[in-house]
């Protein structure tokens, strides 16, 4: 109502797709066509899933309607739009300089400029449906908002409904810098659109600072597809009864942040049974397990001044110091590798060291020293793993009897001689390699496609594919 006031919308006729056996105005979501840009032949109306080019129905090249197949008419219908065109400059020259400070992802910056660069339209925000939220105006009264016109007003309608004071959020742009995420087909609706409407309320709003976009996970040889029953979705996810933690692990290791990626279910168990059982399972397991055996799950004492442990210790907080850069710049991925990467170096210790009955027998000091250095380093491992894998870090935190810690800005030794440990628990258990199969089968599509595609190209076959804070000491339980 803002915008409408203050003269940023406009009302204007619209030719819109009409399908005479259903006798309704379609929604872009009931219509499928070629696109005009790369001829991908099943393009969504408002969107083509190929090219990731923004479409209006109408140009699509023969749509037809996903309901009941037959091709519709063009219809004449009333709409209100969104002034784009008289808000470029304003949010030109923000653009400019927000995605330089905010250090915006490159595809991000890439789509926006080109959407400038051809120069903003007025955009229809309303849409003639039953389904979505009406438009306050008597002449409009039978409409509905354009689902991303009225999306992001959603973001401060939750926080508004969550807390009465979401203005600390939301109408704070001093004290508050406003991070998304997102795939790039979303970019945008939230660096040019959303932005747009707020410029044009007059009020003083906090803004997009840093945006992070991904490219496209595809889905084996092919693209997920929710209506096609192609790909694995939430519920699908969650049926398989794999851990939470190793799905989040796989994503992000497999984040498209650059190019697209592919998830497939071989390198999805290569990555829990090779990366995340014989990484950081083995090493917290190990290294419980040995306390609880040798030192009735107490501490023992330790000193850590030594010239190994010494360099040990630097060359962690090396790691550490990239850790926390790469998360402050956003590079998901990078920082989960850094987090991989000293929990490798906790085994190599263990290696380099030769925890074992000998050592504890022989060299009953050493063998205490390692115990310690090994525990508080994964304490600091929990930490390093929660922005990642949360129900993970619960349970090392258990095993270590420690409350959550945060993540420090040089490794700390905070887990001291007497503290007693809890129970071992396993964070990760193996998947049978013959998953691979039962799993292709059952989410590609139904009729078994996608196994039967990969089975063709094991066999060699020509086949066709789409391509800072401290924490406290802990001592004494």
């Amino acid at each position: 109502m803002k915008l409408y006031k203050n003269g940023y919308l406009s009302e204007d006729a619209m030719i819109q797709l009409f399908c005479e056996k259903c006798q309704r105005f379609l929604a872009d979501r009931y219509v499928e066509g070629t696109c005009p840009k790369c001829n991908y032949e099943d393009a969504r109306g408002d969107q083509c899933d190929s090219c990731g080019q923004l479409l209006n129905a109408t140009e699509l090249v023969n749509p037809r309607c996903k309901l009941e197949g037959s091709t519709p008419i063009m219809r004449e219908s009333k709409h209100m739009f969104l002034d784009l065109d008289t808000l470029q400059k304003t949010v030109e020259d923000w653009v400019i300089k927000t995605s330089v400070e905010g250090k915006w992802s490159t595809n991000s910056k890439t789509i926006t400029n080109s959407w400038l660069k051809e120069g903003l339209k007025p955009r229809c925000i309303t849409r003639d449906l039953k389904w979505g939220t009406p438009v306050p105006l008597e002449e409009m009264k039978e409409k509905v908002f354009y689902v991303w016109f009225d999306a992001p007003i959603g973001y401060l309608s939750i926080t508004a409904n969550y807390t009465p004071h979401w203005e600390k959020w939301w109408k704070n742009p001093d004290d508050v810098k406003l991070y998304q995420f997102m795939g790039k087909d979303n970019v945008p609706f939230h660096t040019v659109i959303f932005p747009s409407s707020l410029f044009g309320t007059g009020e003083d709003w906090t803004l997009l600072y840093h945006i992070n976009t991904t490219e496209y996970l595809n889905y084996e040889n092919t693209k997920f597809s929710k209506s096609r029953n192609i790909g694995v979705f939430g519920t699908d996810a969650k049926d398989t009864g794999i851990n939470v933690s190793v799905w989040r692990y796989y994503l992000i290791a497999s984040r498209p942040e650059t190019n697209d990626s592919v998830f497939t279910w071989k390198e999805f168990i290569a990555k829990n049974n090779n990366e995340l059982l014989a990484n950081l399972g083995n090493f917290v397991n190990r290294v419980i397990k040995f306390s609880a055996s040798k030192y009735n799950s107490i501490v023992p004492e330790f000193s850590y001044d030594k010239i190994e442990e010494k360099e040990f210790i630097e060359n962690i907080d090396s790691l550490l110091k990239n850790y926390i850069e790469t998360l402050e710049n956003v590079k998901l991925r990078a920082g989960l590798e850094i987090a991989m990467e000293i929990s490798r170096l906790g085994n190599g210790y263990l290696q380099e060291s030769k925890l074992d009955n000998s050592l504890f027998q022989n060299n009953i000091e050493k063998c205490s020293t390692v115990i310690g250095i090994a525990i508080n380093l994964i304490y600091l491992l929990s930490a390093l793993f929660f922005p990642y894998m949360p129900s993970t870090t619960e349970s090392i935190c258990r095993q270590l009897n420690a409350p959550l810690r945060d993540i420090p800005d040089t490794w700390t030794i905070d887990i001291l001689p007497g503290h007693k440990l809890g129970k071992a628990e396993y964070l990760f258990k193996k998947i049978d390699d013959k998953k691979e199969e039962e799993y292709l089968n059952r989410y590609g599509g139904g009729d078994g496609k996608v196994a039967e595609t990969k089975k063709k190209a094991k066999k060699g076959k020509n086949v066709n594919t789409v391509t800072n804070n401290k924490s406290s000491k802990i001592v004494n339980g």
